[in-house]
C-alpha cells in the first residue's frame, strides 16, 4: 500500500483554556479527496492553520509525503507541495489574473520579485500561468484585473494560482463560502475535473458539494474527531446525524 500524501498524528492545540483540536488524528491517500465537516468552532479551521503552518500544535506530528513538517514555516510547507486555497486570499485586485498566477509560478521557482510589473512578459512564469488559467476555465480572462472578476472567478483564481505551486496537496478552505448557486455548481465541477489529480483536504459546510465530491469524510466536533468514512457510512452514522447532520443526512 502506497503511504498516505498525509498523515496527521495526535495534534493537539489549546489557546489558553480552551482545546481547539484534541488528539486528531487521520490521513490522505494518493488521488484521495478527504473532507473536514463539522459545526463552527469544530476546530476545522484551526487544524488548516496547523497543517499549513500559521499556527504552530502544542502537541502531535504532521508528515507530508512521509517527512515530519511539524516545526516548518509556511514557506518551507509551500516549497515542498503544501497548498492552501480559498478562505485566506492572495490575490491582488489591480493584477491581472495572469499577473497573480505568474506571481505563484515565480515563488514556486524561488526566483527575486524584482521585476513584479514584467511578470506577465516573461515566458518562463507566462507559459505555466496561463496553463493553469486554461485549467480552471479562466483562460478568456487572463487580462482582467482581480479585482474586476466576480466571486467565482477569484474563487477559481486562487485554485489557479494553488495550482501553480504544482502541489503536493491541495488545502481547500470553505471553497463555496459566499458563492451563489450556479457559481457552487461550477466550483464543484471544477473540483471534480481535478479529483484524483490532486490529494485535497477540503473544509465545507456545503453538505451537497461535501458528498458530491468527498472519498471519505472526517467529522469533528469540539475539537475531536467524531467520526471518518466513506460518505455514505458517515451519513448514516447515528452519532453524526446527532451532533451535525440532523435529518438532512438521514
Amino acid at each position: 500500500m502506497a503511504e498516505p500524501v498525509l498523515r496527521v498524528e495526535s495534534l493537539s492545540k489549546r489557546f489558553g483554556g480552551l482545546v481547539v483540536t484534541d488528539d486528531v488524528s487521520f490521513d490522505v491517500e494518493p488521488g484521495e479527496l478527504h473532507a473536514l465537516i463539522g459545526p463552527n468552532g469544530a476546530g476545522k479551521t484551526t487544524l488548516i492553520n496547523q497543517l499549513c503552518g500559521l499556527v504552530m500544535p502544542d502537541a502531535g506530528r504532521i508528515a507530508l509525503a512521509s517527512r515530519d513538517i511539524t516545526d516548518l514555516p509556511v514557506h518551507a510547507r509551500a516549497a515542498l507541495g503544501l497548498a492552501r486555497a480559498f478562505q485566506i486570499t492572495s490575490i491582488i485586485p489591480g493584477f491581472s489574473a495572469l499577473e497573480n498566477v505568474a506571481l505563484a509560478v515565480q515563488a514556486r521557482a524561488g526566483t527575486s520579485f524584482r521585476f513584479l510589473r514584467a511578470a506577465d512578459r516573461e515566458e518562463a512564469l507566462d507559459g505555466p500561468a496561463r496553463a493553469a488559467l486554461a485549467e480552471v476555465g479562466l483562460g478568456a480572462r487572463a487580462d482582467v484585473a482581480g479585482g474586476h472578476l466576480s466571486h467565482g472567478e477569484r474563487r477559481a483564481l486562487e485554485l489557479a494560482m494553488a495550482l501553480a505551486l504544482e502541489p503536493r496537496l491541495l488545502l481547500l478552505d470553505e471553497p463555496t463560502a459566499g458563492a451563489g448557486r450556479d457559481e457552487t455548481e461550477r466550483l464543484i465541477a471544477l473540483l471534480t475535473r481535478l479529483k484524483g489529480r490532486f490529494p485535497m483536504v477540503l473544509v465545507e459546510h456545503d453538505m451537497k458539494a461535501v458528498f458530491a465530491l468527498a472519498d471519505r469524510i472526517s467529522v469533528m466536533v469540539y475539537g475531536r474527531i467524531l467520526a471518518s468514512g466513506a460518505p455514505e457510512v458517515v451519513r448514516r452514522d447515528p452519532q453524526v446525524i446527532a451532533a451535525y447532520l440532523g435529518e438532512a443526512g438521514a
